[in-house]
């Protein structure tokens, strides 16, 4: 992206493990960066001077795969009772609050994306997948490579038409600012089907990436199959759905379809959909251009139950990993949520990181810039510094005790700091 600060000091960093992803961890290893880019990596005693690091790990910057900053200035996540339908109840009535409070809600929204691109550095995040309902700056310079998928939705015919024209103007705008954008229509039960045939139109038109919310809930999946349940009830107490004309809404595997017809589909979330085989197996013919991402500690929370990582694996589907909001969990933290994976049992430490850098980036289109340590990559990584020693660093990583040292985006330090 035009305006992405880069370092141009030579610096080679040494310490007592390197972890590529893509590649077996090495020990005593060291990376050497130039002009932005790593320039060699290896192991024992470099050629020239050396930052010697002592006990500390680096690996490849991690991806937060989907998220939502807009939410980053909470305190504390939203009450999850009651599931999704409830929750999304308390978000809406929180927008509509704030936007009635007579404070400058544009302001409010700038700052607190700025707070989440900040909180996402210093958790050694240096790329991200953001949700955006509307055209705001998320990028800053010298932080997180971001890429944007704006959001879209409606289910009358004068919400889609609005939102058909809406889109189109913040793709525009986004795309002229230099910004990275995809486009996500939210999920079956916002989005009617002629909405999203244009969303997908669109992506495939313009050559971008599409993410979509889909099978996070039963209440969903009861509103797809009968037109009626809690998603029905809360759309229709919010005016949204008009039960004189109700609007025509595409099932899971459908949308699963749909997604790939872009260059890359992300499906977020995907907790209900080992119990549509029609949509898994649809996802998984389709997994050279579609892809899961996961939010542990949201699902747990909202759903009372971790991702069915083990079943998109077992279809070959790659999976990635994100940390949803502030407003359904408490900080975001990529690494607090592969831990809640492999405390789960249903990843090791070395599949729960890959997911968190190499399978973010591909998610995010991103895989020629970031997601491992290679040559010829961008210096986007992190330095972390456990407090004890572990056979495995893998391990040491996902130890809740280990500190994030430092962040790099593009040789810069954007977070920490080396001492």
């Amino acid at each position: 992206m035009s305006g992405e600060h880069v370092c141009t000091t030579p610096i080679t960093l040494r310490a007592r493990h390197v972890l590529p992803i893509a590649a077996d961890p090495i020990e005593n290893g060291w990376v050497r960066i130039e002009r932005g880019r790593i320039a060699a990596i290896g192991c024992g005693q470099p050629s020239g001077p050396a930052h010697d690091l002592g006990d500390a790990i680096i690996l490849p910057g991690l991806v937060n795969a989907h998220t939502h900053l807009e939410f980053s200035d909470l305190d504390r996540p939203l009450p999850s009772g009651g599931g999704l339908p409830a929750w999304i109840e308390r978000v809406v009535a929180m927008r509509r609050s704030r936007a009635t409070s007579g404070n400058d809600e544009a302001a409010r929204l700038t700052a607190a994306i700025a707070s989440g691109l900040k909180q996402s550095s210093a958790a050694g995040v240096t790329a991200i997948g953001e949700i955006a309902t509307a055209a705001h700056p998320v990028a800053a310079a010298g932080g997180p490579l971001v890429r944007v998928f704006r959001e879209t939705l409606g289910l009358s015919s004068v919400a889609m038409h609005a939102a058909r024209s809406s889109l189109v103007r913040d793709l525009d705008r986004m795309n002229s600012e230099g910004t990275c954008i995809g486009i996500s229509p939210h999920a079956p039960y916002s989005v009617a089907e002629p909405l999203g045939r244009h969303a997908v139109g669109e992506a495939v038109r313009r050559r971008l990436p599409l993410m979509m919310h889909l099978a996070e809930s039963r209440d969903e999946a009861e509103l797809l199959a009968t037109g009626g349940g809690a998603f029905r009830t809360l759309l229709e107490q919010l005016g949204a759905w008009q039960p004189a004309s109700p609007p025509r809404l595409l099932p899971v595997a459908d949308w699963i379809t749909l997604l790939a017809k872009a260059p890359r589909g992300v499906v977020v979330h995907g907790t209900f959909l080992p119990e549509d085989e029609t949509a898994l197996s649809r996802l998984a013919r389709h997994r050279d251009r579609l892809c899961v991402v996961v939010c542990p500690r949201t699902t747990l929370a909202l759903s009372g139950r971790l991702p069915p990582v083990e079943a998109f694996r077992a279809a070959g589907i790659r999976v990635a990993i994100g940390t949803d909001s502030r407003a359904s969990n408490p900080d975001l933290s990529v690494l607090a949520e592969c831990h809640a994976l492999v405390e789960g049992g249903g990843v090791s430490p070395r599949e729960a990181l890959a997911m968190a850098t190499q399978h973010g980036a591909w998610a995010l289109g991103f895989e020629r810039r970031c997601g491992m340590l290679a040559p010829g990559r961008s210096a986007d990584l992190a330095i972390l510094r456990p407090s004890s020693r572990h056979a495995d660093p893998s391990e040491g990583v996902l130890d809740p005790a280990t500190q994030i040292a430092a962040t790099f985006r593009r040789g810069r330090v954007i977070a920490g700091s080396l001492s």
